[in-house]
């Protein structure tokens, strides 16, 4: 093979060879490299970190109408969908659509084996709520922004409006409740304008593979509606990086579910019954479990601190 013929070859597998990492998939970018890369991408993650619902904002005006939009649920639906970082749960139309599928099988409508039934439906760990950070009209044209950051501290404080359509400009805020707990466990703020450069271009947040071709088209093909969708990005980037930091499983890191004496018991010291009892327990009694079990046996607490250890038998979960 002389000179020529062997440099065309090698040419020829060079190329072949590029072609096959440009055909690669894309490797997944956590929400800290996006962020120290500035860059307008959904962020994903390696597993979830619950079961989550979005709510709807608490907004009688819905702004979004205003602006030819959708409601930022649904913007924000996409992002948890396509970012992989939790697990979307339906309370809107779907789940009402399940419970009645559910009534149809409770009254024995259904056909057999439909496996549609009662104990199905996987528990929310957490609420997402998206917001404005906007002004309030019935304060002399106070900034809502101030009252969040007595309440949040932060960046969010300083949100000075909420969309600017002259200057080009929104102001977002997410907040995250836990579900068992009640406790807000996350808040962030986004905030984009036209002008910003810093963060990176958004060409593919707004084809097919990103909002695009998810039914939140508004978003993608207006000016201030892309404004709005980078500023609530900001904020899920942020939030991604919040959740790195919380505990794996949210059910498990909560405090038990408290059980309701069913039936007349003794609490005992210990669960072979020696040592004797504790106190006697009337029906109705509410009483914690600690999470030791042994057998029929659990370890719980009542409401004077006194703790010892109950057959399971003698109560159910309280509801």
């Amino acid at each position: 093979m002389n000179g020529k013929k062997f440099q065309i070859i090698t040419n020829m597998l060079i190329t072949v060879i590029l072609l096959m990492i440009a055909a690669l998939p894309a490797v997944a970018k956590s929400a800290q490299e996006i962020r120290a890369k500035k860059s307008a991408e959904i962020p994903t993650c390696s597993r979830s970190y619950g079961a989550l619902t979005v709510l709807e904002p608490k907004d009688e005006r819905h702004w979004w109408n205003e602006h030819g939009l959708s409601s930022p649920s649904a913007l924000i639906k996409v992002y948890v969908r396509k970012s992989g970082c939790f697990n979307l749960v339906d309370r809107g139309a779907g789940f009402q659509a399940g419970q009645a599928e559910r009534n149809l099988a409770a009254s024995g409508d259904l056909r057999r084996q439909s496996n549609m039934g009662r104990g199905q439906v996987r528990a929310a760990d957490y609420a997402m709520t998206p917001e404005l950070a906007s002004q309030n009209k019935n304060s002399g044209g106070n900034k809502i922004g101030g009252a969040l950051g007595g309440l949040i501290g932060g960046k969010a404080g300083a949100i000075a409006s909420s969309i600017d359509l002259k200057k080009k400009t929104a102001d977002v805020v997410l907040s995250v409740t836990d579900l068992r707990s009640s406790e807000m466990v996350a808040v962030t703020e986004g905030s984009y304008k036209k002008t910003d450069v810093g963060f990176g271009s958004a060409g593919a947040l707004w084809g097919s593979s990103g909002i695009g071709g998810a039914g939140v088209g508004g978003y993608a093909n207006t000016e201030m509606g892309q404004v709005i969708a980078l500023a609530y990005l900001n904020a899920y980037i942020d939030m991604v990086i919040q959740f790195s930091e919380l505990p794996d499983n949210a059910a498990a890191n909560n405090e038990l579910q408290a059980v309701t004496v069913t039936k007349p018991a003794r609490m005992l010291v210990n669960p072979d019954g020696s040592g004797g009892a504790v106190r006697s327990l009337e029906v109705g009694m509410m009483l914690y479990p600690t999470g030791n079990k042994e057998n029929l046996m659990w370890e719980v607490e009542d409401e004077l601190g006194n703790k010892g250890w109950v057959n399971s038998t003698m109560f159910q979960l309280s509801r």
